[in-house]
């Protein structure tokens, strides 16, 4: 199948997805999926692909291409701020079935990938689908192509439209850190739903206004995260973004 990702820039799908495990950098509101682990590793991987990547303020999503094969090695999703009405986010279709791929592009040359502006929650989080306007929902998906483990690229009319994240919780981490490959803890599933309603709007933009009953919220995740005894390292992930907030927002 042959899909576009900006314009007429255009890629084929191949049989073989990513075998990396996805990060959700959840301090950065990002989910990386490639084999680099810190700064230098990363500039060196921008260097050696071609693809979608951040350029001095802009930053669009990230599909990274092997020079010699053309071959997909690498991604990077930003997570929007903007929550999709529950009523939408209800609308997301649940088929096709995710068929595991990977991207061949049609040429070697850079292109943008848009992020994406609205980001649907499944019932309890356990999955996220961000898309690149909540108008995709009003016609069918063609197909999802799993280029990693619980990630997929959403297709309409051939064209990439958005991407999504299932189970995003076991993923959790900061920075280019790996993630836990224990099973998250109930308590941290619960605490990562809390989370993401305080990082994302409408409750964000509260927080920012200070509002009293959205500071109230902020601190008592702050406390529940900081007395997590469990799961440590995702409490942690949670903790570096929800404790910025209390710092910005909620100590004055």
């Amino acid at each position: 199948m042959r899909l576009t990702l900006d314009g007429d820039w255009t890629v084929t799908t191949t049989d073989e997805p990513l075998r990396s495990i996805p990060r959700f950098d959840f301090p950065g509101q990002c989910v990386r999926i490639a084999e680099y682990a810190d700064v230098e590793a990363w500039q060196r991987f921008l260097g050696e692909t071609f693809g979608s990547q951040e350029w001095l303020w802009d930053a669009p999503d990230e599909l990274r291409f092997d020079r010699a094969g053309r071959e997909l090695v690498g991604a990077g999703f930003r997570l929007p701020y903007e929550c999709a009405a529950a009523e939408d986010s209800a609308r997301v279709p649940v088929t096709p079935a995710v068929r595991p791929g990977g991207l061949r592009a049609d040429e070697a040359r850079d292109f943008r990938l848009d992020v994406a502006t609205e980001l649907c929650r499944a019932t309890g989080d356990t999955e996220l689908t961000c898309l690149r306007d909540v108008d995709v929902l009003d016609e069918p998906l063609e197909a999802r192509i799993g280029i990693a483990p619980d990630v997929a690229l959403l297709v309409q009319h051939k064209t990439v439209v958005g991407w999504s994240l299932t189970d995003p919780v076991r993923y959790l981490t900061t920075g280019f850190a790996a993630p836990d490959p224990a099973s998250p803890s109930p308590a941290v599933r619960s605490l990562f739903s809390e989370c993401l309603d305080l990082v994302t709007r409408p409750l964000l933009d509260e927080v920012q206004a200070r509002d009293p009953a959205a500071v109230a919220l902020l601190r008592a995740a702050d406390e529940a995260l900081r007395a997590q005894r469990e799961d440590r390292r995702r409490a942690d992930a949670l903790l570096s973004l929800i404790g910025n907030l209390v710092e910005d927002y909620a100590n004055r």
